[in-house]
């Protein structure tokens, strides 16, 4: 990204240089063919955190950074715009009428995790060897094309498999959320019950033919049991929309070139 085509921002009379927004604007996700939307984010981003700081600043807050996990401690500035909101933010309780609403709009929306019986053959190789990997994908390929959706077939395939699951016909058994693999996951959750991948599956193991045998979706959780999870969405919701009307309200009486605080 070339910097020079785009300002420094300037907040009441503070300036944030190029430099520090391209830095920043690598945590902004934006298309690659579009790299000025992340600039726009970043450059959003470092006006806020200038507002907050010089608000914090006014009134004489000090910092008092703390530890927010094994090995990682707030920065001053982190810790200066905490004690800022601390001071700055009320938000009215939750009710246990709120709460209660909120569960009825969709109960089923709240249940216990998804089971998925499954079965895969694996064509093993080191994905960052790009000739191992070409050869795992065409065996795949070709083991894939002998399958035709059939189940007897699939158990068949599966004892040419590289894995240990091949003495069972690959099959892995009852599955959960977490426990394979992303690709193989989010793969899986695209499957109808009874369904083959259509293509083969690359991860950090080699390429996965997988089956879903079937599914058995989690069960609807009593009232009592999400009531926490509920309240506690709730309240980060209205801390949320808090904090957004304070900033407005910073923004308000600010003056702020090169950025602008409107939703990108």
């Amino acid at each position: 990204m070339n910097v020079a085509l785009f300002p420094d921002v300037v907040v009441n009379g503070e300036t944030i240089p190029s430099a520090a927004i391209a830095a920043e604007a690598q945590n902004h996700e934006a298309p690659r063919d579009k790299p000025g939307i992340a600039w726009r984010k970043a450059a959003q981003a470092l006006a806020i955190r200038a507002l907050l700081l010089q608000e914090a600043r006014s009134r004489g807050l000090s910092p008092a950074p703390e530890e927010l996990a094994p090995g990682r401690v707030e920065t001053e500035d982190e810790a200066l715009i905490r004690a800022l909101l601390d001071e700055a933010l009320t938000t009215a309780p939750v009710t246990e009428e709120a709460v209660r609403a909120e569960w009825a709009k969709d109960p089923g929306r709240y249940r216990t995790a998804p089971l998925w019986d499954v079965s895969h053959i694996l064509c093993a190789c080191d994905p960052r060897d790009t000739d191992a990997r070409a050869a795992a994908e065409a065996r795949a390929n070709a083991l894939l094309a002998r399958l035709d959706g059939d189940a007897k077939a699939f158990a068949k395939a599966a004892r040419e498999s590289d894995c240990g699951s091949k003495d069972s016909d690959g099959h892995l058994g009852q599955l959960g959320p977490g426990d394979t693999v992303p690709e193989f996951e989010a793969a899986l959750r695209e499957l109808p019950e009874g369904g083959i991948s259509p293509a083969p599956v690359l991860s950090r193991h080699g390429w996965h033919i997988i089956r879903l045998n079937a599914t058995a979706s989690g069960q609807v959780l009593p009232y009592e049991a999400v009531r926490p999870k509920i309240a506690q969405a709730l309240e980060k919701a209205a801390w949320a929309r808090a904090s957004r009307d304070f900033i407005e309200t910073l923004a308000e009486g600010a003056s702020i070139k090169g950025a602008s605080l409107s939703p990108i």
